[in-house]
């Protein structure tokens, strides 16, 4: 299969208007168009045809247990795919849809368990780009798209590093520029008295705590014994965001952890292997082998969300053959951090 890019920012008026109209009839006619949206480019296909969503997991080699998330541009459209919407639900949807959250509801009959990976639940999302708000518009569906690459492989923020999964894979993807969040959205599961945080984002704990009263963490988050959870949501269960060599994070104070990462370094390098190392802004000066990444700056964290999947797509261009990473505060936006971070590790860590 070819798969044809198009970069909607070098097309004049009527060229976009071709565009979305092409990609909106593939994803009609039960195939896979790759977008951006704010948080990560997305792989979508109609959530209401079941051989579309199948296409989806084939692409990506993704468990067939492993939820999609429908992607919609309007309100009418919940009403349409979710058999209940609770009030706390419509307090979400008011301070952030559209946006970087995901939000699991009792699905109705019309959306299939191939969309679902067999629940009775279906997530839905409003995203808050202008690409995939006009390609859901013209397609008329909800659009499954789960993060457009290859499963357990980092997420693409680009339509670069889309192409270096996705194509002959899939029949189109949508250039729209860099994504500005870069890690997935936050998942909230809204079947419960109290509704649970399934996957940290960018729209944080503190932040739902806040507007709510009451949330609440899923047990899975932190479970050592996460492999024997049924994923509720995408990202729960499976190994994701992981860069081709195995990675280490170290935990603890900062001068210790800068420390115990030298002398890994250094050790890595005496037995001959090429060592890649992940800091920050404010630590970077202190590592003098390897090879030395900055994510961003530590009082910043949203630098460093919006760069932790490209700088692991990176190592892999480099062709490490071992990464160690610093850690980070788990609260606030470090708790999604951390979450990716952990997962990127195979749950590989050192405290010190």
């Amino acid at each position: 299969m070819d798969t044809k890019i198009i970069n909607l920012q070098l097309l004049d008026q009527s060229e976009v208007d071709t565009a979305y109209a092409e990609a909106a009839g593939i994803i009609r006619e039960g195939g896979l168009v790759a977008f951006p949206t704010e948080t990560v480019y997305g792989l979508g296909a109609n959530a209401l045809d079941e051989q579309a969503a199948a296409k989806i997991y084939a692409a990506k080699g993704r468990p067939s247990d492993n939820p999609l998330i429908a992607h919609i541009s309007r309100e009418q459209q919940l009403e349409e795919i979710a058999a209940y919407i609770p009030e706390t639900a419509r307090i979400l949807m008011k301070h952030y849809w559209p946006g970087p959250l995901t939000m699991i509801f009792r699905k109705k009959d019309i959306v299939p368990r191939g969309t679902t990976g067999g629940l009775d639940t279906v997530a839905v999302r409003m995203p808050d780009h202008p690409v995939a708000r006009r390609l859901i518009d013209a397609a008329g569906v909800p659009i499954a798209a789960p993060s457009a690459n290859l499963s357990g492989r980092p997420s693409p923020t680009t339509a670069e590093r889309t192409a270096e999964d996705m194509e002959g894979k899939i029949e189109m993807i949508l250039d729209g520029g860099p994504c500005r969040i870069g890690i997935e959205s936050t998942i909230v599961d809204m079947t419960e008295d109290i509704p649970v945080i399934l996957r940290p984002g960018f729209i944080t704990y503190e932040m739902l705590r806040e507007l709510l009263g009451e949330v609440r963490k899923d047990r899975a988050l932190d479970a050592k014994e996460w492999r024997y959870f049924r994923p509720k949501a995408p990202g729960q269960k499976y190994r994701h965001y992981a860069p081709k060599a195995p990675m280490t994070l170290v935990e603890g104070g900062i001068e210790a952890v800068t420390a115990k990462i030298c002398d890994l370094t250094d050790a890595s390098i005496r037995e001959g292997k090429k060592v890649g190392v992940i800091c920050t802004d404010e630590t970077e000066a202190c590592y003098h082998q390897g090879i030395v990444k900055s994510m961003g700056s530590r009082v910043r964290l949203e630098s460093v969300a919006h760069n932790l999947y490209e700088i692991l797509r990176e190592f892999d261009e480099t062709g490490v053959e071992v990464i160690y990473s610093e850690a980070f505060p788990s609260d606030e936006l470090g708790f999604a951090v951390m979450n990716r971070l952990v997962k990127a590790a195979g749950h590989k860590e050192i405290q010190v």
